[in-house]
């Protein structure tokens, strides 16, 4: 996983398939434990599965980021997760980009 600050306020994760999957949200929500002025844009390009104990992390993070009142979005999704997003109605829940560059967009735009 990496972590870059890609502005001031704005962090960029390229989240890892499981078994990392875990433990890379768990890292990014405790750096938001100290920050909380950042947006997050997490890159799913590599991720190919993800089951229920990683769906209960992304909540959490969510949770995190909104209480904070910043953004999450989600972006790269391949078509097999996001059939799980969809059937669990978390497609309502979080916010979704196509990439990392329209990920990004979002949050300047939201931000002027």
């Amino acid at each position: 996983m990496s972590i870059e600050s890609w502005s001031e306020n704005i962090l960029v994760v390229e989240l890892q398939d499981d078994p990392a999957f875990a433990d890379d949200v768990t890292t990014v929500i405790d750096q938001l434990d100290t920050r909380t002025d950042v947006d997050v844009v997490l890159n799913f390009a590599a991720v190919n599965y993800i089951n229920s104990s990683n769906l209960a992390k992304l909540l959490k993070l969510r949770k995190q980021v909104v209480n904070n009142k910043r953004r999450l979005i989600l972006c790269g999704i391949d078509t097999s997760v996001w059939g799980l997003f969809l059937v669990t109605g978390l497609d309502k829940v979080f916010e979704f980009a196509d990439d990392v560059s329209n990920g990004l967009a979002a949050v300047q735009l939201a931000a002027d």
